[in-house]
């Protein structure tokens, strides 16, 4: 009774809920960057980026040549990869000019000729790798949007350059053997024009050491202050997948499903209570006494009566039970089935048998006292000719 009180109480709360469910409007699903951002594969976000400008280089004695003089060409182009909406990197080729003042009569291993307050002129080409680590502050303070037109983006990264100067023909240029060293930081203001296209202002500044070509030179880093504009093309897949988020609708009719509540909340407590009447007043469990089976059953093959070794220490087992218990009297019954042999042959394989049961159980000191023997001539189990082994047996029981 109690466990059909329990399934009924399930059974009104499922019932009620479902219908509640099916009453309501379906969840949509929509995204939300909020929480978060699903990582896209290695082949998609990456980007190419071709840029040219110039800058000013800032050494020792260039405060002495007038700054629109120190002007000087630069370009670049990168190939680079966001990770997320925030992370990026990016590699390129960096070519710039510096234009600047020595205190030796030498721009590089070439002898300088034009002057200024005293100074020589000097130019160099640089020529080399650079690596940037890129951080997009808009997506990272705003989140990110697929639509927006503008975005800020810090970087930061390394780059070596290879020195070239003009001979002393004004010919040809050729290597200054004077490698460089630099470090740079710079934002980047980007203006998406299409899905695919986004031109940009990058202002950057290089730390990088100075050339080894004055003979009084005594600060060994110097900068270079510059400014590019950019085009940027953004190969497919371009944007960023954020997760679906359920948004359950308002219910139109709040009055029906609070009634259809408060309704199954009744039956609730209606159950309830016959619930714990029903514990209250148990029901009387009733025991049916089990019929003892047999102490034992050894089983032949057809046509066998002999006992194996299993058989033997199945029997010295029974044996020391019998002999621990001599107020009891046990029956040993020889089986044969009636689906094969003539029923003469089974007579004698059913007393074959269960006379050498009862003959080990003597040489294993249990006395004859305490054993009948006796035949059946019916079938054991009598469960058909395909399950005739079951019939060919002794079985072992306790008698009366």
């Amino acid at each position: 009774m109690k466990k059909n009180l329990t399934l009924l109480l399930i059974l009104t709360l499922v019932i009620t809920f479902s219908s509640t469910a099916q009453g309501a409007k379906e969840a949509a699903f929509v995204h939300d960057s909020s929480q978060g951002y699903l990582f896209n594969k290695f082949k998609d976000n990456w980007f190419l980026t071709i840029e040219g400008g110039g800058g000013v280089y800032f050494s020792q004695f260039d405060s002495n040549r007038k700054l629109l003089d120190r002007v000087a060409p630069g370009g670049a182009i990168y190939v680079g990869k966001w990770f997320s909406p925030v992370l990026g990197l990016r590699l390129g080729a960096s070519w710039l000019e510096i234009k600047g003042l020595s205190d030796g009569q030498f721009n590089g291993n070439v002898p300088a000729t034009s002057t200024v307050n005293g100074f020589y002129k000097q130019k160099f080409n640089e020529i080399g790798p650079v690596f940037d680590a890129m951080l997009n502050l808009t997506n990272w303070w705003c989140g990110y949007r697929p639509a927006r037109v503008y975005n800020a983006m810090l970087y930061a990264g390394i780059g070596g350059y290879f020195s070239f100067i003009r001979d002393a023909a004004d010919t040809k240029w050729f290597n200054q053997h004077d490698n460089i060293v630099a470090g740079r930081i710079g934002l980047i203001n980007s203006f998406n024009v299409s899905r695919q296209v986004a031109l940009s202002l990058d202002v950057r500044y290089d730390y990088m050491s100075a050339h080894r070509d004055a003979s009084q030179i005594t600060r060994k880093m110097a900068g270079d202050v510059q400014a590019y504009f950019a085009i940027t093309y953004l190969f497919d897949k371009r944007q960023w997948s954020t997760p679906l988020i359920p948004v359950c609708p308002e219910p139109e009719d709040c009055d029906a499903i609070k009634a259809r509540l408060e309704a199954a909340e009744g039956r609730i407590s209606d159950l309830e209570a016959q619930l714990k009447d029903a514990l209250a007043h148990p029901a009387e469990v009733i025991v049916e006494k089990a019929e003892p089976g047999p102490l034992a059953t050894i089983y032949y093959p057809i046509n066998v009566y002999s006992l194996t070794s299993r058989d033997l220490n199945v029997l010295q087992a029974i044996a020391n039970v019998m002999k621990a218990n001599p107020d009891k009297h046990y029956v040993l019954t020889g089986w044969a089935d009636n689906y094969t042999g003539s029923e003469q042959f089974n007579v004698r394989l059913r007393h074959n048998r269960v006379n050498g049961v009862a003959k080990q159980l003597f040489r294993f000191g249990v006395p004859q006292s305490q054993i009948s023997v006796t035949v059946n001539n019916g079938n054991l189990c009598d469960m058909g000719v395909k399950y005739v082994a079951l019939d060919r047996a002794v079985t072992i029981s306790e008698g009366q």
